[in-house]
């Protein structure tokens, strides 16, 4: 499925690999800068620097999102659609964490380092690999470091990014771990705060009163036991909870958060419809009065696992030796995925620790990837090209 002799195979190989130590040290560069979810400005410059240094026409946007452009064979004028290559640049660490980063042998350490460091070392590094291997794109490629790709940036990056290109064509979203995984089903999610309040009071002198606790842990229990289909898979997950004074006062105020799951809209948009219902029917039931504010969404959808831009991406891991394993995550593919653009996420090297402090890249995959990554992207330009792509996944 990839446009590619073996000649060009050979020479992106051996690009890739020239590249491979530049794209390492600047891993580390970026790992070393705080770049939590919401507070990514540091690092936005700095890979709006790099991009430039690249002598790539660049930009940024209000929220921080940085877009370089490298120019294809064919003008836009002439109806090419441009593919856009993302990673984005949060991380899930608070800017106070000591970002320590160490290269052992076979590995580097550090926080964020695969997730998503070395991706966005890789997205910067690409114009290199490609020249190197003596290639152009066939049509504009668009690299960015994104911003709020994690937790609660609810994909307000690539939302942007996309808003304001409606003319992308397709897109590769890229993680710095699971070399070999090939994304092509977004598993959507809807977040919402659940608040219970009360009067409050002395746990022994007002004994009795409604206790915002004790009825936020009934609530939960009703919503645990809401029976959720296993295909589509759906899921439903109280993440943190907290409220209260002391241990002799009853609670006046409780709360959670609670996070909903589903590869498929409906069944996601149906269990969101029940919870609230639930939530509205313990208001009246409990004594204690909730509320439910929703704090963040993601689409779901899928890509067909015999499309085009799936059978590309197999197909230029097995040129590589690597078996493709096709999963359903939630990352910045769920955006163009659910709007019918072509899509998948691609892994970059192998690693583990994903989201501690001591996690880790192991560095021998890193040329692999930058190869599957140069050869995908050769070939979905070559696609995008002709048209073969079409506008829907």
């Amino acid at each position: 499925m990839i446009l590619a002799s073996p000649e060009r195979i050979a020479a992106v190989r051996a690009a890739a690999e020239s590249v491979t130590a530049e794209v390492l040290d600047l891993t580390a560069e970026i790992a070393a800068i705080p770049s939590p979810t919401g507070d990514e400005a540091e690092k936005s410059r700095f890979v709006e620097q790099k991009f430039a240094a690249e002598e790539l026409a660049t930009t940024r946007d209000d929220l921080g999102d940085v877009v370089a452009t490298i120019p294809g064979r064919l003008s836009p004028g002439a109806g090419a659609r441009p593919l856009l290559i993302a990673a984005h640049i949060d991380t899930v660490f608070p800017r106070e964490t000591p970002l320590h980063v160490w290269r052992g042998d076979d590995r580097l350490h550090g926080p964020g380092i695969g997730d998503n460091s070395v991706a966005v070392a890789a997205v910067i590094k690409l114009r290199e690999a490609l020249a190197a291997a003596g290639e152009a794109p066939a049509v504009d490629l668009l690299l960015t470091g994104n911003v709020g790709e994690e937790g609660l940036g609810n994909l307000r990056g690539i939302r942007e990014v996309m808003a304001e290109r409606p003319e992308i064509g397709a897109v590769i979203a890229l993680e710095g771990h699971n070399l070999g995984r090939v994304t092509h089903v977004a598993v959507g999610s809807r977040r919402y705060r659940l608040i219970a309040t009360g009067p409050g009071g002395h746990s022994w002198g007002d004994f009795g009163r409604p206790n915002a606790i004790q009825g936020l842990a009934r609530l939960i229990a009703e919503l645990d036991a809401v029976p959720l289909p296993r295909s589509p898979k759906t899921t439903l997950n109280v993440g943190t909870i907290e409220g209260g004074v002391s241990v002799n006062t009853i609670a006046p105020s409780a709360s959670c958060l609670l996070d909903l799951r589903s590869t498929d809209q409906t069944a996601l948009r149906r269990l969101s419809e029940r919870v609230v219902r639930t939530v509205a029917r313990s208001s009246r039931e409990d004594g204690v009065a909730f509320r439910i504010e929703e704090i963040g969404e993601r689409p779901a959808g899928v890509v067909a696992v015999d499309s085009p831009i799936v059978k590309i991406a197999a197909s230029a891991l097995a040129a590589f030796g690597v078996e493709a394993s096709f999963d359903a995550s939630s990352t910045d593919a769920n955006v163009p995925i659910a709007a019918g653009i072509p899509a998948v996420c691609l892994g970059l090297t192998t690693g583990g620790n994903v989201h501690r402090t001591d996690e880790y890249i192991d560095i021998r995959p890193v040329a692999t990837g930058l190869a599957q990554l140069a050869l995908v992207v050769l070939s979905l330009a070559e696609f995008l090209a002709t048209g073969v792509l079409g506008n829907r996944a």
